[in-house]
């Protein structure tokens, strides 16, 4: 198990500035992850680079990202927005969590908890779309008061299911 770093996460909106460390830890979480739940060749062209260079596009245009920051570096982040339909679902909530990734090293340290409640606050009905095969983020969501409604779809072989609050 990983040591547990012992600087609180700062929440904060993002700036342009942390491409690069939203790309790392958005890069860096799915390598964590999903190494063993999606094909070998979609890591040749899911890179680093594209990431940071979607990043950069992103901040840039102005998209509304939250990050964790700890010891000056960011080591989570999250945003949401209108509920969207997925995989051939419609949705069921006005908003959305769409994203939340937190690198390992951070993982029990609250800062995925804050992150959560900085852009969904507690009890805001809410829907996201999680990995089937992954457990810790299930039961994350799950002590936040979501649950599967569902709702499932497979996307580059790695199988999506919806929870809703």
């Amino acid at each position: 198990m990983p040591l547990v770093p012992s600087v609180p996460a700062v929440i904060r909106p993002a700036t342009p500035d942390d491409a690069a460390g939203c790309a790392f830890v958005h890069h860096t979480s799915w390598v964590e992850t999903y190494s063993g739940l999606l094909p070998a060749d979609h890591w040749e062209s899911d890179t680093l680079e594209r990431r940071t260079a979607t990043w950069q596009r992103w901040l840039d245009d102005g998209m509304a990202v939250t990050v964790a920051e700890s010891g000056g570096q960011v080591v989570g982040i999250a945003f949401g927005g209108a509920g969207r339909g997925v995989g051939g679902h419609e949705p069921v909530r006005g908003r959305e969590l769409w994203l939340l990734y937190v690198l390992a090293a951070h993982h029990g340290t609250g800062a995925g908890q804050a992150l959560l409640d900085a852009v969904l606050p507690p009890g805001t009905p809410a829907q996201l779309w999680v990995a089937e095969d992954n457990p810790r983020a299930r039961r994350f969501y799950e002590r936040n008061g979501f649950v599967p409604d569902g709702a499932r779809f497979v996307d580059d072989g790695l199988a999506e299911v919806r929870h809703v609050r």
